[in-house]
């Protein structure tokens, strides 16, 4: 993974990006040293975001299979979520 500094973002802008993400999905930016932040461009965010959403319906899926879910009025949720705060 390539690694920009924040201080060298600052001085070229965001076009100091596109010749490290047509040669890899991600760029590292660093501030002060440390490794802070992940820039990638929108096709790869999305493609991350699609396995997330994926991810998250495999598992409610599972939770309904083995009916860990519960059924009940809009009072009694309220009461009951209220009884857990």
């Amino acid at each position: 993974m390539t690694v920009i500094t924040a201080n060298d973002l600052k001085k070229q802008g965001v076009s100091a990006l596109d010749p490290i993400l047509k040669e890899e999905q991600e760029a590292v930016i660093t501030v002060r040293g440390e490794r802070k932040y992940v820039v990638m461009d929108m096709a790869a965010y999305n493609h991350l975001r699609e396995c997330e959403l994926e991810a998250a319906l495999m598992e409610s899926r599972r939770d309904l299979e083995a009916g860990k879910f519960v059924s009940e009025s809009v009072a009694d949720h309220i009461r009951r979520i209220a009884d857990d705060l």
